[in-house]
C-alpha cells in the first residue's frame, strides 16, 4: 500500500470519533430539553451543568479533526 494512500485512510479514520461526538451532543441538547419540559423551576440549576457537558463532549470532535490533520499535514 502506497504511504500517501494509508495516510488518507488513517484521516478518514480518526474523523469517526466526530460521528460519536455528534450524536453525543444531541443527546445533551434532547435530554435538557426533556428535563426543563418536566420541570421548567431547574432551568437555573441544570444551565451550568448542560454547558459543561457540551463542551466536553465537543472537544471530542475537536481532538478528532486534530488528530486528522496533523495525519494529513505532520
Amino acid at each position: 500500500m502506497d504511504v500517501e494512500a494509508a495516510r488518507l485512510i488513517g484521516a478518514g479514520l480518526a474523523t469517526l470519533g466526530m460521528i460519536g461526538a455528534g450524536m453525543g451532543v444531541g443527546n445533551v441538547w434532547s435530554n435538557y430539553f426533556l428535563s426543563l419540559a418536566r420541570n421548567p423551576a431547574a432551568k437555573d440549576e441544570i444551565g451550568a451543568n448542560i454547558w459543561i457537558g457540551f463542551a466536553v463532549t465537543e472537544a471530542i470532535a475537536i481532538f478528532s479533526l486534530v488528530v486528522a490533520l496533523i495525519i494529513l499535514f505532520v
